[in-house]
């Protein structure tokens, strides 16, 4: 659909991926899901772990929704006493990855072809049986369900994703040689601006 067809109410509607640092505390997950819930948002996928300091976590969560409705949401969560701080990072320049374990049916005349498919995504087997294999694949989301769509033929038995993680880029490049980037998945990312949390 044009975004000329599509009704006023979607037009401003997108993908955002917000990150909030927050005190390493029980309970302040619940509070910010609890939050985006009672406003009507659905998480679409949500990773949580420490940071470098072991008294603050980062909780990276995407949802879709009106820019400037969600701009307040985030202002209210910043309230709440155990958060430190919200971004909405999908405004910023920043690179995310997702990390998939799959499980495929994998027969021996069929693994030789699979190998060949899972170097191509850079990915990983990780475990090894008579009848299956289990994949690692990590990479922006759409190289994720790209490789799941591609094993769907073969025979998908179990899957598991951590969801989304992503940080802000530094405000320059890192070059090793002259005119030489390094990018760790040669993968083009979102960019849309720059800063830091």
């Amino acid at each position: 659909m044009s975004e000329t067809n599509r009704p006023a109410r979607d037009r401003h509607r997108h993908r955002h991926v917000l990150s909030a640092l927050v005190q390493n505390q029980p309970g302040v997950l619940s509070h910010i899901s609890g939050m985006l819930a009672s406003r009507g948002y659905n998480i679409d996928s949500l990773a949580v772990g420490e940071t470098e300091d072991p008294n603050l976590s980062r909780i990276t969560f995407v949802v879709i929704g009106d820019d400037s409705q969600l701009e307040q949401v985030r202002k209210q969560l910043e309230k709440i006493v155990t958060v430190v701080k919200v971004i909405d990072i999908s405004r910023e320049a920043f690179v995310e990855r997702d990390l998939m374990l799959i499980k495929v049916d994998a027969s021996p005349e069929r693994r030789a072809e699979l190998r060949g498919l899972v170097q191509d995504f850079r990915g990983r087997i990780v475990d090894v049986s008579p009848e299956h294999l289990i994949i690692e694949v990590s990479g922006q989301e759409s190289k994720v369900e790209a490789f799941i769509e591609l094993m769907r033929p073969y025979g998908i038995r179990e899957l598991a994703r951590t969801g989304r993680i992503a940080l802000v880029r530094s405000s320059r490049p890192v070059r090793t040689a002259p005119g030489e980037v390094v990018d760790a998945d040669d993968e083009p990312e979102e960019v849309v601006g720059h800063s830091q949390l």
